[in-house]
């Protein structure tokens, strides 16, 4: 069958059985249904009639949320309709911060589906940096939020963090503040445990588990890593800045790929030219990323992993003191190669154990941390039922 036929296929299935979950079933499947259609943009008349009975969407002007960090940016997404809960909705590394278009975009998605959406982006994470301030950021934002009547009717809220802010909101969950203050936490394609991530993106190595397949690591994650090291005796001091200034540029282009690829192209071409500017070594750790040469610079990172503070128990909800008390919705791309699937079983492993409410997916429609349309009917349900479950929260 050729790919065109199987994309064809594929759309017939989810659209029978689409249709007959938002025609059939009960309010929050057919909330979720219609959230999978919008975010997976299957296209035809199904999508057209998910839009359709979306609620429409205002994005309020930007406001500033009080944390011991400092005032931090976010922007509410308000449906036109009565809502019955509010979403703190945070994005991981970017440097876009909320203006990150996957991230609108699922935050428009999610307040069409009748609920209040607030995204803030964590500044530390904008920087490339993962740091235990970002957990103490989550923790103010959520207690802000649940001060608010008009934001938290009964007290509580959601939460939900993507990639790396994913493992750090289930940290922040278990917090004595905040713990009671939430109506669930949701993980899109977290970590459990941080230094075993940061291994893995600089070795390929990952804890196995039977049925969990990890597969080699992606370039952004150790060119991440690279960034936060460069301070750490990798290069000169007088070399960091220059450094960190060429992997900024190579994760930005990184990023343009899913905006402009005439942009991304051409600022992939400005680190390439300006790694030629360099001294060694820092010349040569920038061509590693320039050339994507993970093979040869994770193992050039290994000796300073120690010296990133991964293993501070407010990084990792597998290491932190305090567990959740709501349940953890734990959501994650099946060939995840920024942070690998077993992470999130891992994490349900560890969490059920001590008695918390935990629901895992891992879906072959999900890269990291976005939807990936090409598969089959019943991966669609699965996903269909597991946000059904949380938007009746």
């Amino acid at each position: 069958m050729t790919g065109m036929a199987s994309r064809n296929r594929w759309r017939v299935l989810a659209a029978v059985l689409l249709i007959a979950v938002l025609v059939y079933l009960a309010a929050p499947y057919a909330r979720a249904a219609s959230l999978f259609i919008r975010v997976a943009h299957v296209g035809g008349r199904v999508e057209q009639f998910a839009k359709d009975r979306a609620h429409t969407v205002t994005v309020l002007p930007r406001h500033m949320v009080s944390t011991r960090l400092g005032e931090v940016a976010a922007q509410f997404y308000r449906p036109d309709a009565a809502t019955s809960r509010t979403i703190l909705l945070i994005p991981g590394i970017h440097s876009m911060g909320i203006d990150e278009p996957r991230l609108t975009a699922l935050a428009k998605d999610l307040a069409g589906s009748g609920v209040m959406v607030m995204t803030m982006a964590l500044p530390d994470l904008q920087r490339y940096q993962l740091t235990p301030r970002s957990t103490d950021v989550i923790e103010d934002a959520v207690e802000w939020m649940t001060k608010r009547s008009d934001l938290a009717a009964d007290g509580r809220v959601g939460l939900i963090g993507i990639s790396f802010a994913g493992g750090l909101s289930v940290v922040a969950a278990g917090r004595p503040a905040i713990r009671d203050k939430l109506a669930y936490v949701l993980s899109f394609g977290g970590h459990a445990d941080l230094p075993r991530v940061m291994r893995y993106l600089a070795t390929g190595e990952e804890a196995q588990v039977p049925g969990v397949e990890t597969h080699p690591p992606h370039d952004y994650g150790v060119a991440v890593i690279l960034y936060g090291l460069a301070d750490q005796g990798i290069v000169p001091q007088e070399q960091v800045a220059p450094l960190r200034k060429g992997v900024e540029t190579f994760l930005y282009a990184s990023q343009l790929t899913l905006v402009d690829m005439r942009q991304a192209d051409a600022t992939f071409q400005k680190a390439r030219d300006y790694a030629k500017t360099l001294p060694e070594p820092a010349a040569m750790y920038m061509a590693y990323v320039n050339d994507r040469n993970v093979a040869k610079l994770g193992p050039a990172l290994v000796p300073y992993l120690g010296a990133l503070g991964a293993d501070s128990p407010t990084l990792s909800a597998d290491r932190a003191t305090d567990l959740p008390t709501a349940p953890v919705f734990l959501l994650h791309g099946s060939e995840d190669v920024v942070i690998p699937p077993v992470e999130s079983v891992l994490l349900g492993n560890y969490l059920r154990e001590r008695n918390v409410e935990v629901h895992l997916l891992l879906s072959h429609l999900i890269t990291h941390a976005e939807i990936d349309r090409t598969a089959a009917a019943t991966e669609t349900w699965k996903l269909v039922s597991f946000w059904a479950n949380v938007l009746k929260r």
